[in-house]
This record gives structure tokens, C-alpha cells and sequence, in this order.
């Protein structure tokens, strides 16, 4: 598979998706209360009728993600078969860790536990029961489910991208349903879909950051919390994302990634350390258990026969906002995460992240419970539920050093917040360019700036609550292209099912040669370590005459094939339609094991003739082998491709 991408720029999909968002804002910004009355019809509607698709959805990407890293599909790499990753781990946690959750645990760290302790969709208020549903809860809608959502979009952008060499967008995953459409009309409106939900995903993320970045700065400074002091603050921070966002994914995004990563640390273990310390190790294990227990229940719990308004507010908020910004973190995620296996990428996606996250929800929610119902610190509750924004630097004020924690906890808010606009600006702007990472600046800049001016215009047209509803229904569409994007990606995983099969029809490659009692010749190819001019006459005085060998004969059979010196040496049979067949030796270049005595000490690598098939390095090394065994080691691959197709049928 390739792309006919001519040029960096999509305009089509830029054009299209800016004036769906123009559109949207212009509008709210005219008639703001008929713009908030229409929200609220919105998301009234989506939670009376359709609460159940998201549920149901959710359930089933939960489950899905599961089966593949359990199942023999996580052995495949997201990238060529001896392709490393591209990030450590602790850079690449790091990443999409801050991409993902960043300012939603600090604003929804204390505020939600507490929300729910307060008003328990099934428990009574003030109650032991009502302690262990808050956390129950807030676990459940920040747990597995949230990152599975994730996982499953990066998984699809990862697979399609760095699998199958397709642009790095949402539209790649349906090549296997409808072929080079994805070029045309159809890929565009997905591209497009991806780009108005990440955009407004985004800005939700981006209003809640302000409010409370505006909270702390009135605690801190005495600053008024107002709506024109957050649209200020978002200039600004919005500003600081630009500057970042300049700077590419290697430099501004991973060291501000990294350094929140320990900030968030030490924070969280400033609490742990000043709060109670026991009782929180055993609340944390406590409600792992019950999260756990009830997480098929909860999974599909709708309140069918106990009619209420929470899971309109909570659950189906949650769902659509996690499956709003799913473009976004998934594409960036996938961005980062080149190499990896699919079991590797989705224990690291899902488990990782999500232990750090409830350990988070527990410091700072089973805390702030603690000091309401263990303490009286009736205050706290009174402030929460009166804003939410507030919740976390009201709870600080029950600590030593508040302001220094205060302090720290704004700059951890400014940093996600910058994190979220610049790393969302780049996704949309890959979304816009092929996928290509390398844009012009002006692009990168052009988002950055978009997203804070969708999250100032509708801040100013409803608050929180315009941006709770756009988010929902920016979720919708973007819903329906995910599940046809994941049957794309099953039909392409059975595809690879095949192709493993196929691959255990023939023996391990193997030098066998005209003298094959020669095995003073076999075992001298097996220990030498030949350097670089050795190998290159190899493989241009054997290995090339080879391939011309079979070429000429399978041309005599009017087949097509071709030979090519790009990028290696390479034998490349066209199918038509089916997957073409490359036999490519390359030179790859490693160092000298510590027990080989060679007299020149200056060069301290060795080398090896490699062969590489569409899927990637297959591990092996044919120098030294005559000519009939690498026209021999050919046929065996090709025999195996050949097997793949009739398995395909």
C-alpha cells in the first residue's frame, strides 16, 4: 500500500473542517442564547435517545482491546518486523500520559469524588456506602475504559500508518473496506469528523483548565474569577503553546511532558506523605477490588429502571468526552509509539496509565472525603458544589505549605494546559497534512491559535456547559467512522493471520549450497564477521545475479517484476491487486562481539547481508551463501507469499 500524496497540505480537508467550525462559532457568538437553548436540546436528546450507543460502544471497544493483546495478534509490531521504538519508555509514557489526562485530574481529582460522596446516583449521602460508590465511580469513568478508547485509535493510526506505510490519519483504517477511496470523498469526511471532534474535544479540555488556572490565580494572587480573566489566561497560555508547538514533538512537547510527569509525582506524593498515609494504601487496594468486581456491571449499567438525570451528567459526559478527544491523544499516541508490539503497546496504553491515574483519584479523592466525612471539614463539600474549579486549592487549604503546594499545582495546570493546545495542534494539523509531521509553521500556528479562540467564543456563549454539550456531539459522528475503522482493522489483522500461517509452510531458511559437503565452507560463513566492502561485493557479484535469475523466469512466465536499488537490493513481483512480493537483502550494520579477535581494531562493527520482506526484517544474514541458495531462499519466500494469497481467497 502507498499514498499519492502530492502535497503536504490537505485542502480539502483544511477548507472543509475550518468552515464547519467557523460556522458553529459565528453562530454561537450571534445569537448566544439561541445557541446555549440549541445545546441543551443537544444534549438532551443525545442522553434520552442515545446514551445506549455509547454505552454499548464503549463496552465493546473495552472488551475488543482486551482480546487483541491477549490474543496471537499482539505479537505484531506497529511497524516493520525489526523496527525498534522510536521513544524510552519513560519518554513515552510520559507523552501520553500528558496528552491524555493531564488537566482533567487535576480539575476532577478532588472536585469529583467528592461530588459523588455528596450526591451518589444510588447510595444515601453521609453513608460508608456512600464513600466507596464515590470512588467506585470516579475509578470506573477514569479507568480502563478511558484508555481502551484511546488504545484502539492510536492502535488503528499505528497499525495502518507504520504497518502498511499509509498516511498517518483516521482515514487509513478503512483502506481494507474501501481500498483508494480513502484518496477521495470518503477519506475526506472522515479526516474531516476527526478534526472538528479533536478541536472541540480539545477546547473542553482547555475551558476547564482555564477556570481553574484562574481559581488558582485568585487564590494565590487575589486575581477575580471571571470569564474575561480565563479568556486572558488562555492568551496567554495559548501564546506559550505556539512557542512550544514551534519547537516540534522532540524538544517543546517531550521535555514539557517529562517535566510535568514529576512534578505530578511529587505533588502526589506530598499528599500521600502529609495526609493519611495507611488508611490511603488500603483504600487504594480496596477500591481497585470494587472497581474490578463491578466493572461488567457498571460497564453496562444505563439506570433503565431507576430513571435519573447522573448518567446524562457523568457517564455519557465521560464517554463522549473520552471519544471526542480520542483523535487527538490516539493519533498522538500513535505518533510516538513506532515499534512497539500490539500486546507491549496495549499493556503500556491501557494498565500503566491507568494504575498512576486511580492511584491519583485515591491520594486526592479518598483524602478530600476523609476531611468531609472523617473531619468535618464541611466547607469543602459547600465549595465544590458550589464550583468545581475551585476544589482542589480549597482542599490544599487543609495541608502544610499550602501555598507552596498551591503554587506548584498552578504550574502543573499551566503545563498541561500548554501541553493539551500545542500537542492538539499538531494532531489536527497532521490531520490536515497527509499526516506528515514536518509542515510549514504557519500550519501548527493556525490550530494552536484555532483551538483557543473555539474555547474563549464558547466559554463566552455558555461556559462550561457549552463546551460539556459540544463535546458530546462532536462525539456522535466521530463514534460511527471509529467502528468502521475497527472492522477495517479486523479484516486487516485476519490479513495478518494469514500471512503467519503462511509462513509455516516452508523450513527455516537455510545456506544450502552446490557442495553441500562443503561444510568447512558453511561453518567458516557462520563465525566470520565481515565488514562492509565485503558484504557490498557480495551482494553485487551474488546476491544481484540471483535476482536477475529469478527475474528473467518469472518474466518468461509474464509475470511482473522488477529489480530495484532503492533502498537496498530488490526483487519486486506485482500481483495486481493483491500484495506485491519484495525479496530486498540489505547491509545493516552491528558491533563486534567482545570474543572476536580481529586484527584491525579500528573498526569496531561488523555487518551482515539481511533479508527483508513487505513486513519488515526477518532476522537473518545470507552472506556467504552461494547463488542457488539465495535463488533457493527466494523461491521458499516467494512460495510462502504465493501461499498467503491462496489463503486469502
Amino acid at each position: 500500500m502507498s499514498s499519492p500524496v502530492k502535497s503536504h497540505l490537505n485542502k480539502t480537508v483544511f477548507v472543509c473542517a475550518s468552515s464547519i467550525i467557523i460556522a458553529l462559532l459565528l453562530y454561537t457568538a450571534a445569537l448566544p442564547k439561541q445557541a446555549q437553548s440549541v445545546f441543551t436540546l443537544i444534549q438532551a436528546s443525545i442522553i434520552e435517545n442515545g446514551s445506549w450507543f455509547y454505552v454499548l460502544t464503549v463496552a465493546f471497544i473495552f472488551f475488543f482491546v482486551i482480546f487483541l493483546a491477549v490474543s496471537r495478534y499482539g505479537d505484531i509490531r506497529l511497524g516493520p518486523d525489526h523496527s525498534t521504538p522510536d521513544y524510552s519508555l519513560v519518554s513515552w509514557l510520559s507523552m501520553l500520559f500528558a496528552a491524555g489526562m493531564g488537566i482533567g485530574l487535576m480539575f476532577f481529582g478532588v472536585a469529583e469524588p467528592l461530588m459523588h460522596y455528596l450526591s451518589p446516583p444510588t447510595a444515601e449521602t453521609g453513608t460508608v456506602a456512600a464513600v466507596q460508590e464515590a470512588m467506585k465511580m470516579t475509578f470506573f469513568h477514569w479507568g480502563l475504559h478511558a484508555w481502551a478508547i484511546y488504545a484502539i485509535v492510536a492502535l488503528v493510526l499505528a497499525y495502518f500508518s507504520y504497518r502498511h506505510n499509509l498516511p498517518l490519519t483516521l482515514r487509513s483504517a478503512l483502506y481494507p473496506l474501501i481500498g483508494d477511496r480513502i484518496y477521495q470523498w470518503p477519506g475526506h469526511l472522515v479526516d474531516v469528523f476527526a478534526v472538528v471532534s479533536t478541536v472541540f474535544g480539545v477546547a473542553t479540555s482547555l475551558g476547564l483548565g482555564a477556570a481553574q488556572v484562574n481559581a488558582g490565580f485568585s487564590y494565590l494572587f487575589g486575581i477575580e474569577v471571571s470569564i474575561t480573566n480565563q479568556i486572558i489566561i488562555m492568551c496567554g497560555i495559548t501564546s506559550l503553546a505556539v512557542i512550544s508547538v514551534a519547537t516540534g514533538l522532540d524538544k517543546g512537547i517531550k521535555i514539557l511532558s517529562e517535566t510535568n510527569m514529576i512534578l505530578a509525582i511529587v505533588l502526589l506524593l506530598l499528599i500521600f506523605i502529609l495526609g493519611p498515609t495507611v488508611f490511603l494504601l488500603q483504600a487504594y487496594l480496596q477500591n481497585i477490588g470494587d472497581y474490578l468486581a463491578d466493572i461488567v456491571h457498571n460497564t453496562f449499567n444505563l439506570f433503565a429502571y431507576k430513571k435519573t438525570d447522573w448518567i446524562g451528567g457523568w457517564t455519557i459526559f465521560y464517554w463522549g468526552w473520552w471519544l471526542a478527544w480520542a483523535p487527538f491523544v490516539g493519533l498522538f499516541i500513535a505518533r510516538i509509539s513506532r515499534g512497539r508490539t500490539i500486546r507491549e503497546f496495549i499493556i503500556g496504553v491501557m494498565l500503566i496509565p491507568t494504575v498512576f491515574t486511580l492511584f491519583w483519584m485515591t491520594i486526592f479523592g479518598n483524602s478530600a472525603i476523609d476531611l468531609v466525612y472523617n473531619q468535618g471539614v464541611v466547607g469543602l463539600g459547600e465549595m465544590v458544589s458550589k464550583d468545581s474549579s475551585v476544589a482542589l486549592f480549597v482542599f490544599l487549604e487543609n495541608f502544610p505549605f499550602t501555598s507552596v503546594l498551591s503554587f506548584f499545582s498552578v504550574l502543573m495546570i499551566v503545563i498541561f494546559f500548554v501541553t493539551s493546545c500545542d500537542s492538539g495542534a499538531m494532531v489536527v494539523d497532521m490531520l490536515c497534512s497527509h499526516g506528515n509531521n514536518d509542515t510549514p509553521l504557519w500550519q501548527r500556528v493556525y490550530w494552536a491559535v484555532g483551538i483557543g479562540v473555539v474555547a474563549a467564543i464558547l466559554l463566552l456563549a455558555g461556559g462550561l456547559n457549552a463546551l460539556q454539550t459540544m463535546t458530546i456531539a462532536s462525539a456522535l459522528p466521530f463514534t460511527l467512522v471509529l467502528l468502521l475503522a475497527i472492522a477495517g482493522l479486523i479484516k486487516s489483522l485476519r490479513v495478518e493471520a494469514f500471512k503467519q500461517d503462511s509462513q509455516l509452510i516452508a523450513a527455516i531458511p537455510h545456506a544450502s549450497s552446490e557442495n553441500s559437503d562443503s561444510w568447512q565452507m558453511r561453518l567458516k560463513t557462520v563465525v566470520d564477521f565481515p565488514n562492509k566492502t565485503n558484504v557490498n561485493k557480495f551482494i553485487n557479484q551474488t546476491v544481484a545475479p540471483a535476482l536477475a535469475l529469478v527475474a528473467k523466469e518469472l518474466a518468461g512466465k509474464q509475470i511482473n517484476v522488477e529489480i530495484s536499488s532503492e533502498d537496498g537490493l530488490s526483487l519486486i513481483v506485482d500481483h495486481g491487486e493483491a500484495q506485491e512480493f519484495v525479496y530486498r537483502v540489505l547491509t545493516q550494520k552491528y558491533s563486534q562481539p567482545d570474543f572476536v579477535n580481529e586484527e584491525n581494531e579500528d573498526d569496531q562493527n561488523y555487518y551482515r547481508a539481511e533479508v527483508h520482506l513487505v513486513e519488515g526484517g526477518q532476522d537473518y544474514d545470507i552472506m556467504g551463501w552461494s547463488k542457488t541458495a539465495v535463488i533457493n531462499n527466494i523461491i521458499d519466500q516467494y512460495h510462502k507469499h504465493l501461499h498467503f494469497l491462496h489463503l486469502l481467497r
